[in-house]
């Protein structure tokens, strides 16, 4: 297997007036293809910043970014956009769906940016409702489902343009604890059944249980790393 992420010398240094504070210091890390790691520590150790520069959210102060054979540090800003809308399915703790539009809508808008034609984006829509178990719910608005049930929403606009990396942060962290189970059996059944390569931060240590790898950040650093047979 070949490494889809790669990482070599990232820091991250946010600047407060005339105070740099360094959030990652020196990060070096590869991600194979089809792997489900989960990214671990307290808060502030810098895990949502890695996160978000992997999914080209944020740009590094220093080091090399290669994110699908592209070093996305070196992207434009529109580059930048149309390679996150091609290679990147994003799953968020509180949602983000828009509550005047229907699920199916929620899950359309990501190919609204694509040349897909009506027809072409309506049968993608339905096949991402069926993957996460909703297309009975297709016509229901954020209103009138769970939590759980949002979240499997959210999950499907994330897969629905067939992207090379879903990026999770906490994506279990508003439900309970039945609703995260399932959202936790959905996200290994892409990895398994979709080949779905998955990065997810979490302070769950049950939902970390789900990934192949889990790595610890502390202070901007990795800290430890922990590789767990399938099915463990």
């Amino acid at each position: 297997m070949s490494a889809i992420i790669q990482l070599r010398g990232i820091r991250k240094v946010y600047e407060r007036g005339k105070q740099e504070i360094p959030v990652l210091d020196g990060i070096d890390l590869d991600i194979e293809q089809g792997a489900f790691e989960a990214l671990m520590g307290p808060s502030g150790s810098g895990k949502t910043t890695l996160l978000n520069l992997i999914a080209g959210i944020d740009r590094p102060t220093s080091g090399r970014l290669d994110v699908v054979g592209t070093d996305i540090s070196q992207l434009s800003e529109g580059d930048l956009a149309a390679w996150r809308a091609r290679h990147v399915g994003f799953i968020f703790q509180f949602y983000n769906l828009l509550p005047v539009l229907t699920a199916f809508g929620n899950v359309e808008l990501p190919l609204l940016l694509t040349r897909l034609t009506r027809s072409e984006r309506k049968a993608r829509v339905e096949t991402a409702l069926r993957v996460v178990g909703l297309e009975d719910r297709m016509d229901h608005y954020p209103r009138q489902l769970s939590g759980g049930q949002e979240q499997r929403v959210a999950i499907a606009r994330a897969i629905v343009t067939d992207p090379s990396i879903i990026v999770a942060d906490e994506p279990t962290g508003d439900l309970d604890r039945k609703s995260a189970d399932e959202i936790l059996k959905l996200l290994r059944l892409l990895h398994e059944k979709f080949k779905k390569t998955i990065v997810m931060v979490t302070h769950d240590p049950a939902a970390a249980a789900s990934a192949q790898t889990i790595r610890k950040l502390e202070k901007g650093l990795l800290a430890g790393v922990e590789h767990r047979a399938a099915g463990q």
